[in-house]
């Protein structure tokens, strides 16, 4: 089956402005078909770490919030709380950076809902029957919203090789317990000489898997729900994720949230990739590198798998940038993503999705 990717360049005129084109864009994809009256909207987006500048802008953002509106959607933005200690580990300062990187109510006309919660308990737990997970967590407010609509920034990513539509929507709307169980198949370790036994992490552990041992932490992991929680509230960094998990395991957990996000939204997603300021790594690093290749489009479907491999495409064909981070793979046709992460096969991730029949990695790019 061959899907259609709607594209877009960033070529416009006083005419034929980029918004035009944009709100030209997601109607081609099918953006009222997905989205009924009343329909409460879930736009999936990272609103970007503080200091880090590649993040999709705003005013984009509210163009689509205002297409939402039009097709008679209660559009909301959201994300779910990260497993890192950065400045969106919990859902106040994950308000308070959103608002500081320009996602406030009078910029993008929406309101802004974190969709785990408070500090990323607020899950639901959904039934997949897959190979590597039963059950995945997903942030409670994604699962209750009736539409979703991801807006991706396709960019590279250390441990996925690229991030897109795929990993926008299954890390993304993982709760913490969901991202602890994509990254780590055992929970999060002590590092001994940062720790200074102030037992913070024990006083706030939910599951009393935490205990003090002649003034280092202890994780018991028999006990440890894997919700990351400590991670958190450690002030030293001497409690981390142990990266346990070979890349496919991960590739493939990772596409199996995605498969539990998307279980209750059938016939009701639409997924757009800014394939601008590919930076060669995520947004949630508190900084951006140059990006690797120009900005190139953005690009519409309602196939999550089409629309990654479009973007992968679309990036590939074109020549490095000069003055990125790249110094092999930098010429048209070369795979720029292994230029990166030379250790990462990010086609599983596509590959994986394929199975599962969450979309095809054929498609149709029709241009707008």
């Amino acid at each position: 089956m061959t899907s259609r990717v709607y594209f877009m360049d960033f070529r416009a005129t006083y005419k034929d402005s980029g918004i035009s084109k944009l709100q030209r864009l997601i109607e081609a994809a099918g953006i009222d078909s997905c989205i009924k009256k009343r329909d409460l909207v879930a736009l999936k987006l990272h609103f970007g770490e503080l200091g880090n500048t590649a993040f999709i802008r705003p005013v984009y953002v509210r163009h689509i919030v205002e297409r939402v509106k039009k097709a008679g959607g209660f559009p909301f933005l959201t994300d779910a709380n990260t497993l890192y200690a950065g400045s969106r580990g919990d859902a106040a300062q994950h308000l308070m950076t959103a608002i500081a990187n320009g996602f406030a109510y009078s910029v993008v006309q929406a309101p802004l809902v974190i969709a785990d919660g408070l500090r990323g308990r607020t899950e639901t737990e959904v039934n997949i029957d897959q190979k590597r997970f039963k059950d995945v967590y997903i942030g409670t407010e994604i699962v209750n919203a009736d539409a979703l609509i991801s807006i991706a920034h396709f960019k590279g990513h250390e441990l996925s090789g690229f991030g897109g539509a795929i990993k926008n929507i299954g890390m993304g709307c993982a709760s913490r317990r969901g991202k602890m169980e994509q990254h780590s198949g055992v929970g999060p370790k002590v590092k001994e000489k940062k720790c200074i036994g102030c037992g913070d992490c024990s006083d706030h552990c939910v599951a009393g898997a935490i205990e003090m041992v002649d003034d280092k932490a202890r994780i018991n992991p028999e006990l440890c729900i894997g919700c990351g929680e400590c991670i958190l509230i450690c002030q030293n960094g001497a409690i981390q994720i142990q990266w346990s998990q070979s890349g496919e395991a991960f590739l493939e957990r990772m596409v199996e949230y995605t498969m539990g996000v998307l279980k209750n939204k059938t016939g009701k997603t639409l997924y757009i990739n800014f394939i601008n300021h590919v930076s060669p790594a995520c947004d949630c690093v508190p900084y951006n590198d140059a990006p690797i290749v120009r900005d190139i489009g953005i690009v519409a479907s309602t196939d999550p798998v089409a629309i990654d491999q479009a973007s992968v495409d679309l990036v590939n064909r074109e020549p490095a940038l000069p003055g990125s981070c790249l110094s092999t793979h930098m010429d048209s046709g070369d795979d720029k993503f292994r230029g990166v992460y030379p250790n990462v096969d990010w086609s599983r991730q596509l590959s994986y999705s394929e199975e599962l029949k969450l979309g095809s990695r054929k498609y149709e790019l029709v241009n707008i």
